[in-house]
């Protein structure tokens, strides 16, 4: 039987080597994005046309609807809520509206799908989910705190979901990366804390979907990052938050 996978933010980088990656490995494909167009082009470029396209918003309630709707007729047996992005710059000069849109892709988006996945998994006794956060979760992120707040919420949510599904038969993955090669840095505007060591989309998603195989609940890539997670673990989080505004607040 032919396993079915919706990958949001399909057309980014991370989304584009998960498109490459399941297609590889026999998946049938849902893509997900704003633009109909580049879904289009990747789902030719990747699977020859094979991949069903669906363009959505996930910032606004009627994209949110229309992939809720698309779960409900099509059950999947792997969700990749990887649609997100961050803002760069002091929260009180940053336009709210968009801060606001940020939190309903990285937040509202990703849990209303992970509620209406979970409810067929549910019920076939399999499945899995995998939410992508972001090391900047570990501490509050002065100059993106919109972004580390949403990505500290993701975690933690896919983390305890995890514990709850996992008696269903069904896997929760909550996916940590560190700088990733796509274009994160430039819609964030953030540039400046762009450190050039960027880890390649493919081999982020080969440890993601081997941490699958392996029914781990975490990813942490790369894992040199285990070492943040524990130092900043230690510290005050007033104290993390003035360290981390040294990188994050750069000019």
């Amino acid at each position: 039987m032919t396993r079915t996978a919706l990958i949001t933010g399909a057309t980014g980088g991370i989304g584009r080597a998960f498109t490459r990656a399941l297609h590889e490995r026999g998946y049938a494909l849902i893509l997900t994005g704003r633009s109909t167009e580049k879904l289009a082009e990747l789902s030719q470029e990747a699977t020859g046309g094979a991949a069903q396209i669906v363009a959505a918003d996930l910032g606004t309630q009627d994209g949110i609807d229309t992939l809720v709707d698309v779960l409900e007729c099509n059950p999947v047996h792997l969700l990749v809520n990887n649609a997100g992005f961050g803002t760069h710059g002091e929260f009180a000069a940053l336009d709210l509206d968009r801060e606001l849109e940020e939190l309903t892709v990285n937040v509202r988006a990703l849990m209303t799908l992970t509620h209406t996945a979970l409810q067929s998994m549910t019920v076939a006794g399999s499945g899995a989910i995998v939410n992508v956060a972001s090391v900047a979760s570990f501490q509050p992120l002065p100059s993106m705190a919109t972004y580390s707040a949403s990505k500290a919420f993701v975690d933690r949510f896919s983390l305890a979901v995890g514990v709850e599904a996992r008696k269903h038969g069904v896997q929760v993955l909550s996916v940590n990366p560190g700088p990733v090669d796509t274009d994160f840095f430039r819609v964030a505007n953030a540039s400046a804390i762009d450190l050039g060591r960027s880890a390649k989309p493919e081999d982020l998603v080969a440890a993601t979907l081997t941490a699958l195989e392996k029914k781990r609940p975490r990813v942490v890539f790369p894992r040199a990052y285990h070492g943040l997670e524990r130092i900043t673990g230690l510290l005050p989080q007033s104290v993390t938050a003035r360290v981390a505004n040294l990188v994050s607040g750069r000019a």
